[in-house]
């Protein structure tokens, strides 16, 4: 399906991209410090989902409309950018003590981390503009772009697990802690915001 060379090539560019810090990181490592491993290894999981289905997406040619729609772009991106911040509202309503403080249950960090990648128009312009670079216009496309993304996932699952499983560590250990619970929904909005008026403030091209 994809020339050997070229996935040889592929695999040092994704990790290289994987380990370098973006949204997708401080997501997990939100979700780590609220909710521990099992949060954020959750969210992660829904990362990695919506980056195969950004991947698909570009695949069968709809992220070029995406790309030559200028409202379909910023209806995506608002809507992220919507989203984020109803998140760092929630957090810090949940900036309480740790015996009021509900636990962030593994399936609603999952949908969150989903949502939030797949409101990133961002993402499958990126997708448009690395994956081609890896493929074969003789070959099935569709096919490449999956494989090049199941690598580019697989890849992003393992570094932002390690990340949030590392928060999350930190976080249980200070749990106790009304003080650190009351910081914690403050690092917890400001990253969410933070992520927000980054996606704000993204150009398409």
């Amino acid at each position: 399906m994809i020339d050997p060379l070229t996935l040889l090539a592929f695999v040092p560019a994704a990790l290289a991209l994987n380990l370098t810090p973006g949204a997708d990181m401080m997501f997990c490592l939100g979700q780590g410090l609220r909710g521990g491993p099992r949060a954020a290894l959750a969210a992660d999981a829904g990362i990695a989902l919506a980056i195969l289905g950004h991947v698909t997406l570009a695949g069968l040619g709809l992220g070029a409309a995406v790309a030559a729609l200028p409202w379909l772009f910023d209806a995506i991106r608002w809507a992220g950018v919507a989203y984020l911040l109803w998140l760092a509202v929630a957090a810090l309503r949940a900036g309480a003590p740790a015996a009021d403080l509900p636990a962030v249950r593994p399936a609603r960090a999952f949908r969150q981390g989903l949502v939030v990648n797949l409101t990133n128009p961002k993402v499958i312009l990126f997708v448009l503009a690395f994956l081609p670079q890896f493929t074969d216009p003789a070959r099935p496309l569709l096919a490449q772009f999956l494989a090049l993304g199941a690598v580019l996932a697989l890849g992003g699952l393992v570094v932002n697990g390690a990340v949030g499983v590392f928060a999350g560590g930190v976080g249980r250990r200070l749990a106790g802690s009304a003080r650190f619970q009351r910081w914690l929904g403050w690092v917890s909005a400001s990253i969410f915001a933070g992520l927000a008026a980054r996606l704000a403030l993204v150009q398409k091209a």
